[in-house]
């Protein structure tokens, strides 16, 4: 299978030839296939935002290339404009760039700008605004009148209403209580079931990671220094704390059950695998 989008060698450097000069993110050679759900962690300063900035095209590499299905998306301004309607970016705290009259107008704002025809618009507005839970007695509403998880869900649509065959989300339950942050995931998770597209979910958040990613990419000084399943990532935990990031809780209960000679797999990063294998040590009892 090939990818859907790639990066080789990419390169950024802020502010170049200046005395300010900085590189974020150097020589990063990464690839996403159809289909994905990868998740992309790593601490303050690690290159996480200059890295996903670049695959839509927001940042132009100082070096390397960013290929959307094989085309380098830098090699004429059509491709980077229409590159931009394929691979959507959802930013941390997207509430903000809210700006249209209703709700509606606000999420055919996108389609909009891609020429569709009005009964398009209007579909793929209605189906955006379904999957983040926006229900049609919302629609006309302004959206400053809307509580701040709306808000948020609003702006998702927006994004998701452009139908991109990658969907880039940056911290996309930032500042939510639990239970908004577990809706949104879940709303998350319903449209990458429904549509197969490739999502890409940066987070702070180990347990969001742990529970939604097949494959996880971690960053650190610039570079990508680890990229696995969850359970081959969450396995180096060591590596991870030496690096500023943690694992789920989840994986530090096991690790200390282990220690106490209960032998659980260390690697464990989900509740439901960690209380099927107590189960299974308790010879298949019900209760935990």
């Amino acid at each position: 299978m090939k990818p859907i989008l790639k990066t080789e060698n990419l390169t950024h450097i802020y502010s170049a030839g200046t005395p300010f000069q900085r590189s974020a993110v150097e020589h990063v050679d990464f690839a996403v296939y159809p289909g994905e759900f990868v998740g992309v962690i790593g601490h303050t300063g690690s290159g996480k935002s200059t890295f996903i900035q670049h695959l839509n095209g927001l940042l132009k590499p100082t070096e390397g290339r960013v290929l959307f299905n094989g085309q380098d998306i830098w090699s004429s301004a059509r491709v980077t404009h229409e590159t931009r309607f394929h691979v959507g970016l959802v930013f941390q705290y997207p509430e903000y760039q809210l700006f249209e009259e209703t709700v509606y107008k606000d999420i055919a704002f996108g389609p909009g700008n891609m020429g569709l025809g009005a009964e398009e618009i209007d579909r793929r507005v209605r189906e955006a605004a379904g999957f983040v839970g926006i229900g049609e007695e919302l629609l006309q509403q302004s959206p400053f009148e809307l509580s701040g998880g709306q808000k948020r869900r609003v702006a998702i649509a927006g994004v998701l209403a452009m139908e991109p065959e990658v969907l880039i989300l940056d911290e996309p339950t930032a500042g939510l209580d639990p239970a908004g942050c577990e809706s949104i995931l879940a709303e998350i998770r319903q449209y990458h079931r429904a549509k197969n597209n490739t999502i890409l979910l940066v987070s702070h958040s180990m347990e969001e990671i742990a529970r939604n990613a097949q494959r996880i990419v971690v960053l650190d000084e610039r570079h990508i220094v680890m990229d696995g399943t969850p359970r081959d990532i969450f396995s180096r935990a060591q590596e991870l704390e030496r690096i500023g990031l943690d694992v789920p809780e989840v994986t530090k209960i096991a690790a200390a059950l282990r220690r106490r000679g209960i032998p659980v797999d260390a690697s464990v990063y989900t509740t439901e695998a960690l209380k099927e294998q107590l189960q299974s040590l308790k010879g298949g009892g019900a209760g935990c």
